[in-house]
C-alpha cells in the first residue's frame, strides 16, 4: 500500500513538470484575463417578392395537340311536382300481360293515322304507338326529340294529357329527356292502355295534349264515330299558341 503511494506522487510530480514546461497555466490564466470577442451584428436582409409568372398549364402528351376545353354554365330546373291522385282499380290484370301481335299493331296504327288525318293541320299531332315499357314497368313514355324541340317548352314543365271525356291528367315533362314521366303512370293506369294501343296526341295549347285513345282489340272496327267527335272537339279550341 505505502508503494503504491509512493508511486502516485511521483506520477503527479511529474505531470507537474510537464505543464510547467508547456507553459500550461499561464496559458489558462490568460484565457480566463481575456474578454470575448465582439460579435458582428446580422445584417438585416429585405424579404425575397417573387412577382406573378404566367405558366403555362402542364397538359397530358396525348391532348396536347387537342383544342383547349370550353366550359359551360350548367342551368339547374326547379323540380315539377303535380298533385297526386288516389289510386283506383285497374279493369286488365296486370299479371297477366298480353303482348300485340305484329298485325294487331299495324292495325291499330293504320286507325290512328285515319283519327290524325282528320284532326286537320292546325295544331301539331303526333301518333305515338304503346309498347311494353309505356304501359308497364317503369311507366315511361319517350317522346320523339324533332316533336319536342319544334313544340314543346325547353324546360321541365307540366304537361296536361286531356282524354275524350275531358277529364285532365297532369303530367312531368322533361325536356332534356324527350319524355313524360310523372303522373303518365296514373293516366296509362287508369285508362287500362295496354300493348298494341295507339294514342294520338293532339297539341290544342302549347302544355296540353288532347289524347285519343285506340285500343288494339278494336282496331278493326269503324273509325267514323271517334273522328266524328275529335273533329268537333278540335274545332272547339278557340286558344292559339
Amino acid at each position: 500500500m505505502v508503494k503504491y503511494e509512493d508511486l502516485r506522487k511521483q506520477r503527479l510530480e511529474e505531470n507537474k513538470k510537464r505543464m510547467e514546461e508547456l507553459n500550461l497555466p499561464l496559458l489558462t490564466q490568460a484565457l480566463k484575463n481575456s474578454t470575448s470577442p465582439k460579435t458582428t451584428p446580422m445584417k438585416k436582409t429585405k424579404p425575397r417578392i417573387v412577382g406573378p409568372e404566367l405558366v403555362a398549364v402542364r397538359r397530358s402528351p396525348r391532348v396536347a395537340k387537342s383544342p383547349a376545353p370550353e366550359y359551360k354554365e350548367v342551368i339547374h330546373y326547379e323540380r315539377v311536382m303535380i298533385p297526386r291522385r288516389l289510386a283506383t282499380p285497374t279493369k286488365r290484370d296486370r299479371l297477366f300481360f298480353a303482348y300485340a301481335s305484329d298485325e294487331e299493331r299495324a292495325a291499330s296504327i293504320e286507325k290512328a293515322e285515319k283519327l290524325e288525318a282528320s284532326l286537320g293541320s292546325d295544331y301539331p299531332i303526333l301518333v305515338r304507338p304503346m309498347l311494353p315499357s309505356h304501359v308497364s314497368g317503369g311507366f315511361w313514355l319517350g317522346l320523339p326529340s324533332n316533336f319536342c324541340r319544334k313544340n314543346l317548352p325547353r324546360r321541365d314543365d307540366t304537361i296536361t294529357l286531356i282524354d275524350e271525356t275531358g277529364e285532365e291528367w297532369p303530367t312531368v315533362y322533361l325536356a332534356q329527356k324527350c319524355g313524360l314521366s310523372g303522373g303518365w303512370k296514373r293516366f296509362a293506369v287508369d285508362h287500362d292502355l295496354a300493348d298494341g294501343d295507339t294514342i294520338v296526341f293532339h297539341l290544342i295549347r302549347p302544355t296540353k295534349f288532347k289524347a285519343y285513345i285506340v285500343r288494339v282489340n278494336n282496331a278493326n272496327e269503324t273509325v267514323s264515330t271517334e273522328i266524328s267527335t275529335s273533329t268537333s272537339t278540335s274545332t272547339s279550341s278557340s286558344e292559339a299558341f
